[in-house]
């Protein structure tokens, strides 16, 4: 059975770029239908990336605290909870967050359906829903917001009981005693953390040099150092050559010889955009390898009236970044242009324990450009702020220009540091003369505070220039 549906625009994908997109459409006035292939609103990020893993990180991170404050030892015994009890907790924050989703849909009065949507032809859609019925939608506009998928290789059996990627690592049911994670990213980084806090045995398989290589070297330097300090056995520049795993363990064979053994392996190796059976290829719009589809500088697409927005897209691949560039899409959809440009410098957030963020240039990016640069340092252990809450490990970082003082650079590693990072990246965006090292020198802040930082470190590198 087929039903037909005529809309201004239709938008695949209700994860943060399609919400934006969806809403910004809606109050512009336009007739607009979301499509969501999943039962609840909300995309990857609430359901199986963004939202469960920060919450699991942030329980943990609370446990370990607990558990190594000499005070409360006084108290009581060191603590236990298992990974289904820190499930159970974050499935609760993805079921508000799921609610409050639904009512902007509501508010707006944008229809959601259900269903796998594949292009028929440049503005036709079939939609094909859970009950086995199809319709077919018309529009004069679409924005691809289907985000991305873990990536699994054919040679490896994500069946089997004993390994995951990190969406099904959501469903695990029991605390593992060990687990093997290949792949040092952000999310093999985050779930390094998250177990080790548990108490779990940690290998963590790194492809590459060094983790996370596109954060300044320091930064990057300092996340290895804490997660071994933490117990974290962290191998790099090792490829796999199979794994094999039975009713008692699973192997990984990497391709130096080494075997690892453990209860569970979670691979963290690279994601997929999720653009297979949608029809793109016969409008001339191809996915490249990874799934991903390439767009300009406004979100179009091959196709002018066809946008791409979010992870489907591929860097930066963050859920702040595909909210902004949905917005931005719409507008451009709603004006046929766009009065203002998304900042080139986005935050990072990466969740480990400890937290990291940044925004703007590396040490090594600015060596490279030859940009004359001076640093200043804020470390945690002498902020009055860090000492009381207990949370001394980690450092504010400045890069600034050794002649004119300008800002081109903020890196935090510890404690809020995906909430610290913001009070400098707000400085960092001004026009000059303001968006130098001056303001944070020539400022009074709270004291004690965390934000006391940007002026310890602004006076630590001025000092290193006068």
């Amino acid at each position: 059975m087929t039903s037909k549906g005529q809309f201004d625009a239709i938008v695949l994908g209700s994860g943060p770029g399609g919400e934006g997109a969806a809403m910004k459409l809606a109050k512009g006035g336009r007739n607009v239908v979301m499509i969501e292939r999943h039962r609840e609103v909300g995309g990857g990020c609430t359901h199986w990336g963004t939202i469960p893993s920060k919450a699991l990180r942030h329980n943990v991170r609370r446990l370990m605290e607990y558990n190594s404050s000499a005070l409360f030892r006084e108290a009581g015994e060191p603590r236990h909870v298992s990974f289904p009890t820190l499930l159970d907790h974050a499935n609760q924050v993805i079921g508000q967050q799921v609610s409050l989703r639904s009512r902007f849909y509501q508010r707006n009065e944008v229809p959601v359906l259900r269903g796998k949507a594949r292009f028929t032809d440049a503005h036709t859609i079939e939609l094909a829903q859970p009950d086995g019925k199809t319709r077919t939608l018309s529009a004069d506009q679409f924005l691809i917001a289907t985000g991305s998928r873990p990536y699994q290789p054919e040679d490896v059996d994500f069946t089997h009981p004993r390994i995951c990627d990190s969406d099904q690592i959501l469903n695990l049911s029991h605390t593992p005693r060990s687990i093997i994670i290949y792949g040092a990213g952000v999310i093999g980084s985050e779930y390094a953390s998250i177990f080790r806090g548990l108490g779990v045995k940690v290998d963590l398989i790194n492809t590459r040099d060094r983790m996370l290589a596109f954060l300044d070297d320091e930064i990057s330097d300092a996340l290895s150092y804490h997660l071994r300090e933490h117990g974290v056995l962290i191998r790099h520049r090792e490829e796999y050559e199979r794994i094999e795993a039975d009713d008692e363990s699973v192997t990984l064979f990497l391709k130096s010889g080494k075997r690892i053994r453990g209860d569970l392996l979670l691979w963290a190796n690279g994601r997929t955009g999720n653009t297979d059976g949608m029809g793109l290829e016969a409008l001339d719009i191809p996915p490249n390898g990874r799934g991903q589809i390439e767009v300009n500088a406004d979100f179009q697409t091959s196709q002018p009236h066809i946008y791409a927005v979010g992870d489907v897209i591929g860097y930066p691949s963050l859920a702040s970044a595909a909210y902004d560039q949905g917005r931005f899409a719409a507008t451009h959809m709603l004006e046929g242009d766009c009065d203002y440009r998304l900042a080139h410098d986005v935050p990072t957030g990466i969740y480990t324990i400890p937290e990291i963020s940044s925004v703007g240039r590396t040490e090594q990016e600015l060596t490279a450009a030859q940009v004359p640069y001076e640093v200043g340092h804020a470390f945690f252990k002498d902020l009055a702020r860090a000492q009381i809450s207990g949370q001394t490990v980690g450092m504010l970082k400045l890069l600034f220009h050794a002649e004119t003082l300008e800002l081109l650079g903020i890196h935090c590693f510890g404690d809020q540091a995906a909430e610290i990072v913001h009070i400098g990246q707000a400085i960092m965006a001004q026009p000059a003369p303001g968006n130098t090292l001056r303001y944070f020198m020539n400022t009074t802040f709270n004291y004690p505070t965390m934000a006391e930082g940007y002026r310890v470190a602004a006076l630590n590198g001025y000092n290193r220039v006068s």
